[in-house]
């Protein structure tokens, strides 16, 4: 699929005047190559797995942090279960260093369970490795988090802050979508999603065009790129992104960070439009547009509903929907 399907644009040695003054307000997604080649991390990772795998270990304060287990048979992509009431994955509170025990015990298999740290706030489980691995392009008040695991995907989810993901080990494939084609993405319950926010149900493996037709016209606007150790990714606030991790061994930090802060939570729709200019109007014109696309196709369009692709049971807040 990824070979009729756009590159995301490339920038290198970048500056952070180049990060601060052009990409990050041009509102597109920007492939960093190179970006944390000087990590030490990075550089244990391109020597051996057994070197970077070591390199961790010696970090983790043994401080539990949370982990996923999917099974065999799913191939490593987060989901929910057959009948949508739950997920396809287990929970597990569980050091870093189990977790990479983990991963280099399954990569002896030819089919494995995947296993995942996502998202440990790394100030908690290995705070010697912002000492070590500074990123002077972000606020020192950002803190870095840690992904952990063998082959795993997150289908394609939007974030609301700003996201640099920095690759330390492993290859990772980040396919893109830009805010406006939320439509063609075929999302989930809105208020019950495997990851922390709503997921497209589409497999980008095996799409079913059929029962999901409209992502054919999405693809036509999709962006992607694989990255290697020592690369980073911009990913612009409401963008979907979808992430395969390639390898047995792979390790990203990302810095999320958002310029606004938001008042209390308005109750009818006219203290509603008041929250939303207080949260919106001094957002940069590209992000007020992703929102619009947003509100648009769950709020505003009456032509369409949607949730008619969800179970009657799994459409949460945008079930008896006027349309």
């Amino acid at each position: 699929m990824t070979t009729e399907l756009a590159t995301i644009r490339e920038w290198r040695d970048v500056s952070k005047t180049t990060l601060l003054n052009e990409i990050i307000p041009g509102g597109q997604p920007a492939v960093l190559r190179g970006f944390v080649d000087a990590w030490p991390a990075v550089r244990h990772a391109k020597t051996s797995v057994a070197a970077i795998s070591t390199y961790l270990k010696k970090l983790d304060t043994g401080k539990p942090v949370e982990a996923i287990l999917t099974p065999p048979e799913v191939r490593g992509r987060i989901f929910y279960n057959e009948n949508l009431d739950g997920f396809n994955f287990l929970r597990n509170q569980v050091s870093v260093s189990s977790v990479v025990d983990q991963v280099l015990r399954y990569a002896q298999f030819a089919t494995a369970p995947s296993v995942a740290i996502q998202s440990a706030m790394i100030t908690e489980c290995m705070p010697r490795f912002i000492d070590e691995h500074v990123l002077p392009f972000v606020d020192t008040q950002i803190l870095p988090r840690l992904w952990l695991g063998n082959a795993i995907t997150t289908p394609a989810h939007i974030d609301t802050s700003y996201n640099i993901a920095c690759v330390v080990s492993g290859k990772r494939r980040f396919t893109l979508f830009p805010p406006s084609q939320v439509a063609n993405l075929y999302i989930g319950p809105l208020d019950f999603a495997p990851t922390n926010s709503p997921i497209s149900m589409v497999s980008f493996t095996q799409p079913d065009f059929v029962l999901h037709p409209k992502f054919k016209d999405a693809l036509t606007q999709a962006q992607f790129a694989e990255l290697q150790p020592g690369d980073a990714i911009f990913i612009p606030p409401l963008w979907w992104h979808h992430v395969e991790s390639l390898n047995a061994f792979n390790v990203l930090v990302n810095y999320w960070w958002s310029n606004v802060v938001a008042p209390a939570q308005a109750s009818t729709p006219f203290e509603c439009l008041l929250h939303c200019l207080n949260n919106f109007k001094h957002l940069p014109p590209d992000q007020r547009e992703a929102w619009g696309a947003l509100f648009q196709h769950y709020v505003f369009d009456g032509s369409v509903d949607p949730a008619m692709h969800l179970p009657a049971n799994r459409r949460g807040v945008l079930a008896g929907r006027s349309i």
